[in-house]
């Protein structure tokens, strides 16, 4: 990753086509979160300012974001300070990752008043702040930093607005080679040589905006270039560098190193290597880099506490299964007691009350010709043989109830497997099916004040592959998808597989026809959208639609099928994302 001050350069240009659009509307979909809903050069366009401790970033989106019922305070702020205002100016604090937002507003009066959004994009540091330029006044931040978190700057509502501290850094566009030279020289050398490591550790200590990625690419194109490594031999291309950033002459990509590590820039990292994805714009290259990553830090903390209580529930669950194991191996005795009690009646002749035991031939073993059997003294005989036929029906009733809370807890444990897998693959989007599923089977109560219950769409939305050889596939990421999908929307003679054994998605081919390279895909999506995502050689089931059904009573996506085949497949996401998504369904 190298979100550095040139990054946020390109990003600053990129949002100069944005002066003089007006912001229609104003969400917060997270805590850390804002989204500007804007109307420029005759497009609406969506840009995303995020101070995420993970993944702060600024950028415009495509991505679907789901809003909570009730915007945050901020956002409510944002709105009546800025929603319907336009945009004067966007301007990065040197090269430093911040950026100013300037819109003009008509306030409550009718009068023009502007506002500043500052968006600091420093890592756990990051934060959103709104300022009044007049007064230098915070007028919030969306992460306050109160006296007792930092004593250098507050950001709290009516605090005075201090920029964080100036690092001491030169900035790379204004440096003459003469100053780059002494700047990176070693004390008491005028062109100091030393390693590539040093030089680029050098080139990030002196300069504003570099990142230690765009440090090494500097020095691995000086090694290119010059047989000695010194200074002045990496004042060529890092000039050259520079001057493709004045002009804007940006380049973005997302090199993937040898060794699966992701890194982008905006422009090519030669010495990383591995394979390189070029983009158009530093937008669609955010986007590609963090898209996926944020949305699934995004599900994370926002299912956090239905992780943990499923997690709960599940080991509950296997507690009382080991309980009930324990208990059915205690139960298998019954047919002991039975015969107990037979025997205590073949000899009630020889029994008087009082007696503690009992020893007569056992004629249901023939090793064991004789065997004692205990008697309560204070029963009469028969009062002892109708003891052991008691337990005897005790236990034989407790067998089957047994029976039946052990298959009710396996099913439980098999179903809290399930929308946990489903939560790990979850998007944004699927959040909110797998909490109403969670509600409408009671495991929790819904959030939030008492209202009239929303109608659930007839048709959730169901991803849909397309195949090499351009045949519709598609996946359930939740039970809701997956019943609708398997019991509604397929046909019978569709083809249907699962994951055999283990807790995943159903998934569909929409043909009757098809070859063996959209079996192998379908398999593939199966195995990538399950519990074994991260194993290899993960059996498949599959067949057709009409041979599968759902038991009456059953949990949600639930069903029996038989009629099936088997294959093995290795889940690969490199595979899965290359499939052409049709998009949702």
């Amino acid at each position: 990753m190298a979100l550095d001050g040139l990054v946020i350069r390109a990003v600053r240009d990129e949002l100069q086509a944005c002066i003089g659009g007006r912001i229609n509307k104003i969400h917060q979909p997270s805590n850390n979160d804002i989204l500007l809903q804007l109307r420029a050069q005759g497009q609406n366009l969506r840009l995303l300012l995020s101070a995420s401790p993970t993944y702060p970033r600024v950028h415009m989106t495509a991505q679907p974001f789901v809003n909570p019922l009730e915007a945050p305070m901020f956002c409510m702020l944002l709105r009546k300070h800025c929603e319907g205002g336009v945009i004067e100016s966007v301007e990065q604090v040197g090269m430093e990752r911040i950026l100013h937002i300037s819109v003009r507003h008509r306030d409550e009066l009718g009068d023009l008043s502007l506002k500043t959004i500052v968006v600091e994009l420093m890592g756990r540091h990051s934060n959103i702040v709104l300022l009044d330029p007049k007064s230098g006044a915070v007028i919030d931040g969306i992460h306050h930093v109160t006296p007792s978190i930092s004593s250098y700057r507050v950001i709290m509502p009516g605090s005075v607005y201090v920029a964080p501290p100036d690092q001491g850094k030169q900035d790379p566009l204004l440096v003459s080679s003469d100053a780059f030279v002494e700047l990176l020289a070693e004390d008491g050398e005028t062109d100091g040589g030393g390693s590539g490591k040093a030089l680029a550790d050098r080139l990030v200590a002196a300069f504003s905006g570099i990142s230690p990625t765009i440090a090494a690419e500097i020095v691995h194109r000086t090694v290119k270039e010059s047989a000695a490594l010194s200074p002045s031999a990496v004042w060529p291309p890092f000039k050259e560098l520079m001057e493709l950033v004045r002009q804007r002459r940006y380049a973005p990509a997302i090199v993937t190193t040898s060794g699966g590590k992701e890194l982008f820039s905006i422009t090519e990292l030669t010495y990383a290597g591995g394979e390189a994805k070029h983009f158009g714009t530093i937008f669609e290259c955010l986007e590609a880099y963090y898209g996926d990553r944020a949305e699934r830090d995004t599900v994370k903390q926002r299912m956090a506490d239905l992780l943990k209580f499923l997690q709960n529930e599940k080991n509950k669950n296997i507690k009382k299964l080991e309980k009930l194991e324990e208990t059915m191996e205690d139960a298998k005795d019954a047919d002991r007691f039975r015969i107990l009690g037979e025997l205590v009646t073949a000899s009630i002749h020889q029994i008087r009350k009082g007696d503690k035991q009992v020893e007569t031939i056992n004629y249901y073993d023939e090793e064991q010709r004789t065997v004692a059997i205990e008697l309560d003294p204070q029963l009469s005989p028969s009062e002892n043989a109708q003891r052991y036929f008691k337990k005897y029906a005790k236990s034989k009733n407790s067998l089957i109830a047994v029976r039946e809370q052990l298959e009710s807890t396996r099913t439980e444990i098999r179903y809290l497997e399930t929308v946990l897998q489903q939560i790990g693959d979850a998007s944004l989007s699927d959040i909110e099916e797998i909490r109403e599923e969670l509600i409408e089977q009671g495991y929790i109560r819904h959030r939030g004040k008492k209202s009239v219950k929303k109608k659930k769409p007839d048709k959730p939305v169901i991803t849909c592959y397309m195949s090499s050889e351009n045949i519709p596939i598609y996946v359930g990421k939740n039970n809701t998808q997956n019943e609708y999908l398997t019991n509604r929307l397929a046909q019978s003679t569709d083809t249907w597989l699962h994951t055999k054994d283990i807790p995943g998605s159903h998934v569909v081919i929409r043909s009757g026809k098809f070859g063996e390279p959209t079996l192998s895909e379908a398999a593939q999506l199966a195995a990538y959208y399950s519990q074994a995502k991260q194993s290899s050689q993960v059996p498949v089931d599959y067949t057709l639609i009409r041979h599968v059904r759902k038991p009456n009573g059953s949990k949600p996506g639930f069903v029996i099928y038989d009629h099936q085949k088997t294959l093995f497949v290795t889940p690969n996401e490199a595979a899965i994302k290359s499939l052409q998504t049709a998009g949702k369904s």
